[in-house]
């Protein structure tokens, strides 16, 4: 039975099915490591306690009732003094809406500025551009990041097509690669879209989604940049997407919020009203009381940085080694997230038993057959299909195995000619 085109036509979330088959093979007792989904085992990385207590507090105390549509006032005012403290931003309450995570209001932003048959410019590798593109009808416009600049784009990369574009989606820390906006590289596509604003005049304006999941997580004297405090002409068209999910481990919790200009977030409001993708009240009430908690906060912060930079880092290094001794294998050094940027080329090489791997695909399913090794590549986020890099995220990576994985890892790629 045919159903709409866009039930047709729409790909689900690769990261997502590539995660159940290899939780699915767990569960039947293989021996893998399993780098695939962006979570966290909450038997690593518990959400803070202060959290946690308030949340469970509020169930008890019967906040169950519908929240209001932009969130609470008392969160969004929690929200308003987090953001400033923590990134020196100059957000009002009408300038936040509060949702289910970040996912609901990068959807309710791209149908609130996106109309059908216009330009969406995103590059690649990167997380779901490509699905939110399709699902309001839009045109995409890739540009493919290069690995010497990080995979992150550049001003002349996306110069090109900014003129036609109604909406240009960035991301930094990016996910999957855990890279980063150097200042001048963000400073120079803030000025691409401030000076084409300004040739739109009264036109429909180019406006820009920044998506700073990870803004807290980043390593070894790296800087988040935005860019409203980087070029405040940026304010009237810039809209940011954040949440709790990556900066308290609480991916299951849901609560994400979006600040930018009024006008767009209450048609924001207006689109999720319909969905009801609101957070909970009680993880809001919850919230709310712990973002007043910065000794807390901070701590928490302390400890969660430096236990996900020691993952990145040894695997990291161990990667540096693998390519010392030989091996066709790179890496890019951790900058934030809690992904890792990895290369494993293997296409045109023979196993033992003389199978050749074709394509990358087959790489991948080499790596997880040989060295149970569970890793996304690039091109599940856009990539080209021949691309040999990969994310591996450590929300779930048990340190005692990282030095195991990688033996077995080498020996399978000593298992190739």
């Amino acid at each position: 039975m045919k159903l709409s085109h866009l039930s047709e036509t729409l790909i689900g979330s690769e990261i997502v099915k590539l995660g159940g088959e290899i939780r699915d093979r767990i569960r039947k007792g293989e021996r893998i490591y399993n780098f695939t989904v962006g979570d966290f085992d909450p038997k690593i990385f518990p959400i803070p306690k202060g959290l946690e207590d308030h949340i469970v507090e509020a169930y008890r105390e019967h906040f169950t009732n519908y929240p209001p549509g932009e969130g609470s006032l008392e969160l969004r005012e929690a929200l308003s003094k987090f953001s400033k403290q923590y990134q020196g931003f100059d957000y009002g309450v009408d300038e936040i809406l509060v949702a289910s995570g970040g996912r609901p209001l990068i959807y309710a932003l791209f149908r609130a500025v996106v109309d059908k048959g216009e330009k969406v410019l995103y590059a690649v590798p990167s997380w779901n551009n490509n699905h939110y593109t399709h699902f309001v009808e839009a045109e995409h416009v890739v540009v493919e990041a290069k690995a010497e600049n990080g995979f992150m784009p550049t001003a002349d990369d996306l110069k090109p097509y900014i003129q036609d574009a109604s909406f240009l989606a960035l991301c930094s820390p990016q996910n999957p690669t855990g890279t980063t906006f150097r200042k001048e590289d963000l400073e120079a596509i803030c000025q691409l879209v401030v000076d084409e604003n300004k040739r739109r005049g009264d036109a429909k304006k180019l406006y820009v989604m920044y998506d700073q999941m990870y803004w807290h997580l980043t390593y070894d004297g790296i800087k988040h940049y935005d860019p409203v405090s980087l070029n405040p002409e940026m304010r009237p068209y810039t809209i940011f997407i954040d949440a709790i999910s990556k900066c308290f481990a609480a991916t299951g919790v849901r609560v994400g919020w979006s600040m930018g200009p009024a006008n767009v977030l209450n048609k924001m409001k207006a689109i999720l009203s319909h969905v009801g993708a609101w957070a909970p009240m009680p993880e809001q009430k919850g919230l709310t009381k712990f973002l007043g908690e910065t000794e807390n906060i901070n701590s928490y912060f302390t400890h969660f940085k430096a236990e996900v930079e020691e993952r990145l880092r040894r695997i990291y290094e161990g990667f540096v080694q693998l390519k010392k001794d030989g091996c066709p294998v790179d890496a890019i050094a951790p900058e934030a997230a809690i992904y890792l940027t990895i290369k494993i080329d293997l296409a045109g090489k023979q196993t033992a038993e003389g199978k050749k791997l074709e394509t990358q695909a087959d790489v991948t399913s080499y790596l997880l057959q040989n060295a149970g090794l569970a890793i996304v590549p690039f091109y599940a986020f856009g990539a080209d299909k021949s691309s040999p890099w990969y994310r591996l995220s450590v929300g779930t990576c048990k340190k005692e195995e990282i030095d195991e994985m990688l033996q077995k890892l080498r020996t399978a790629l000593q298992g190739l000619h």
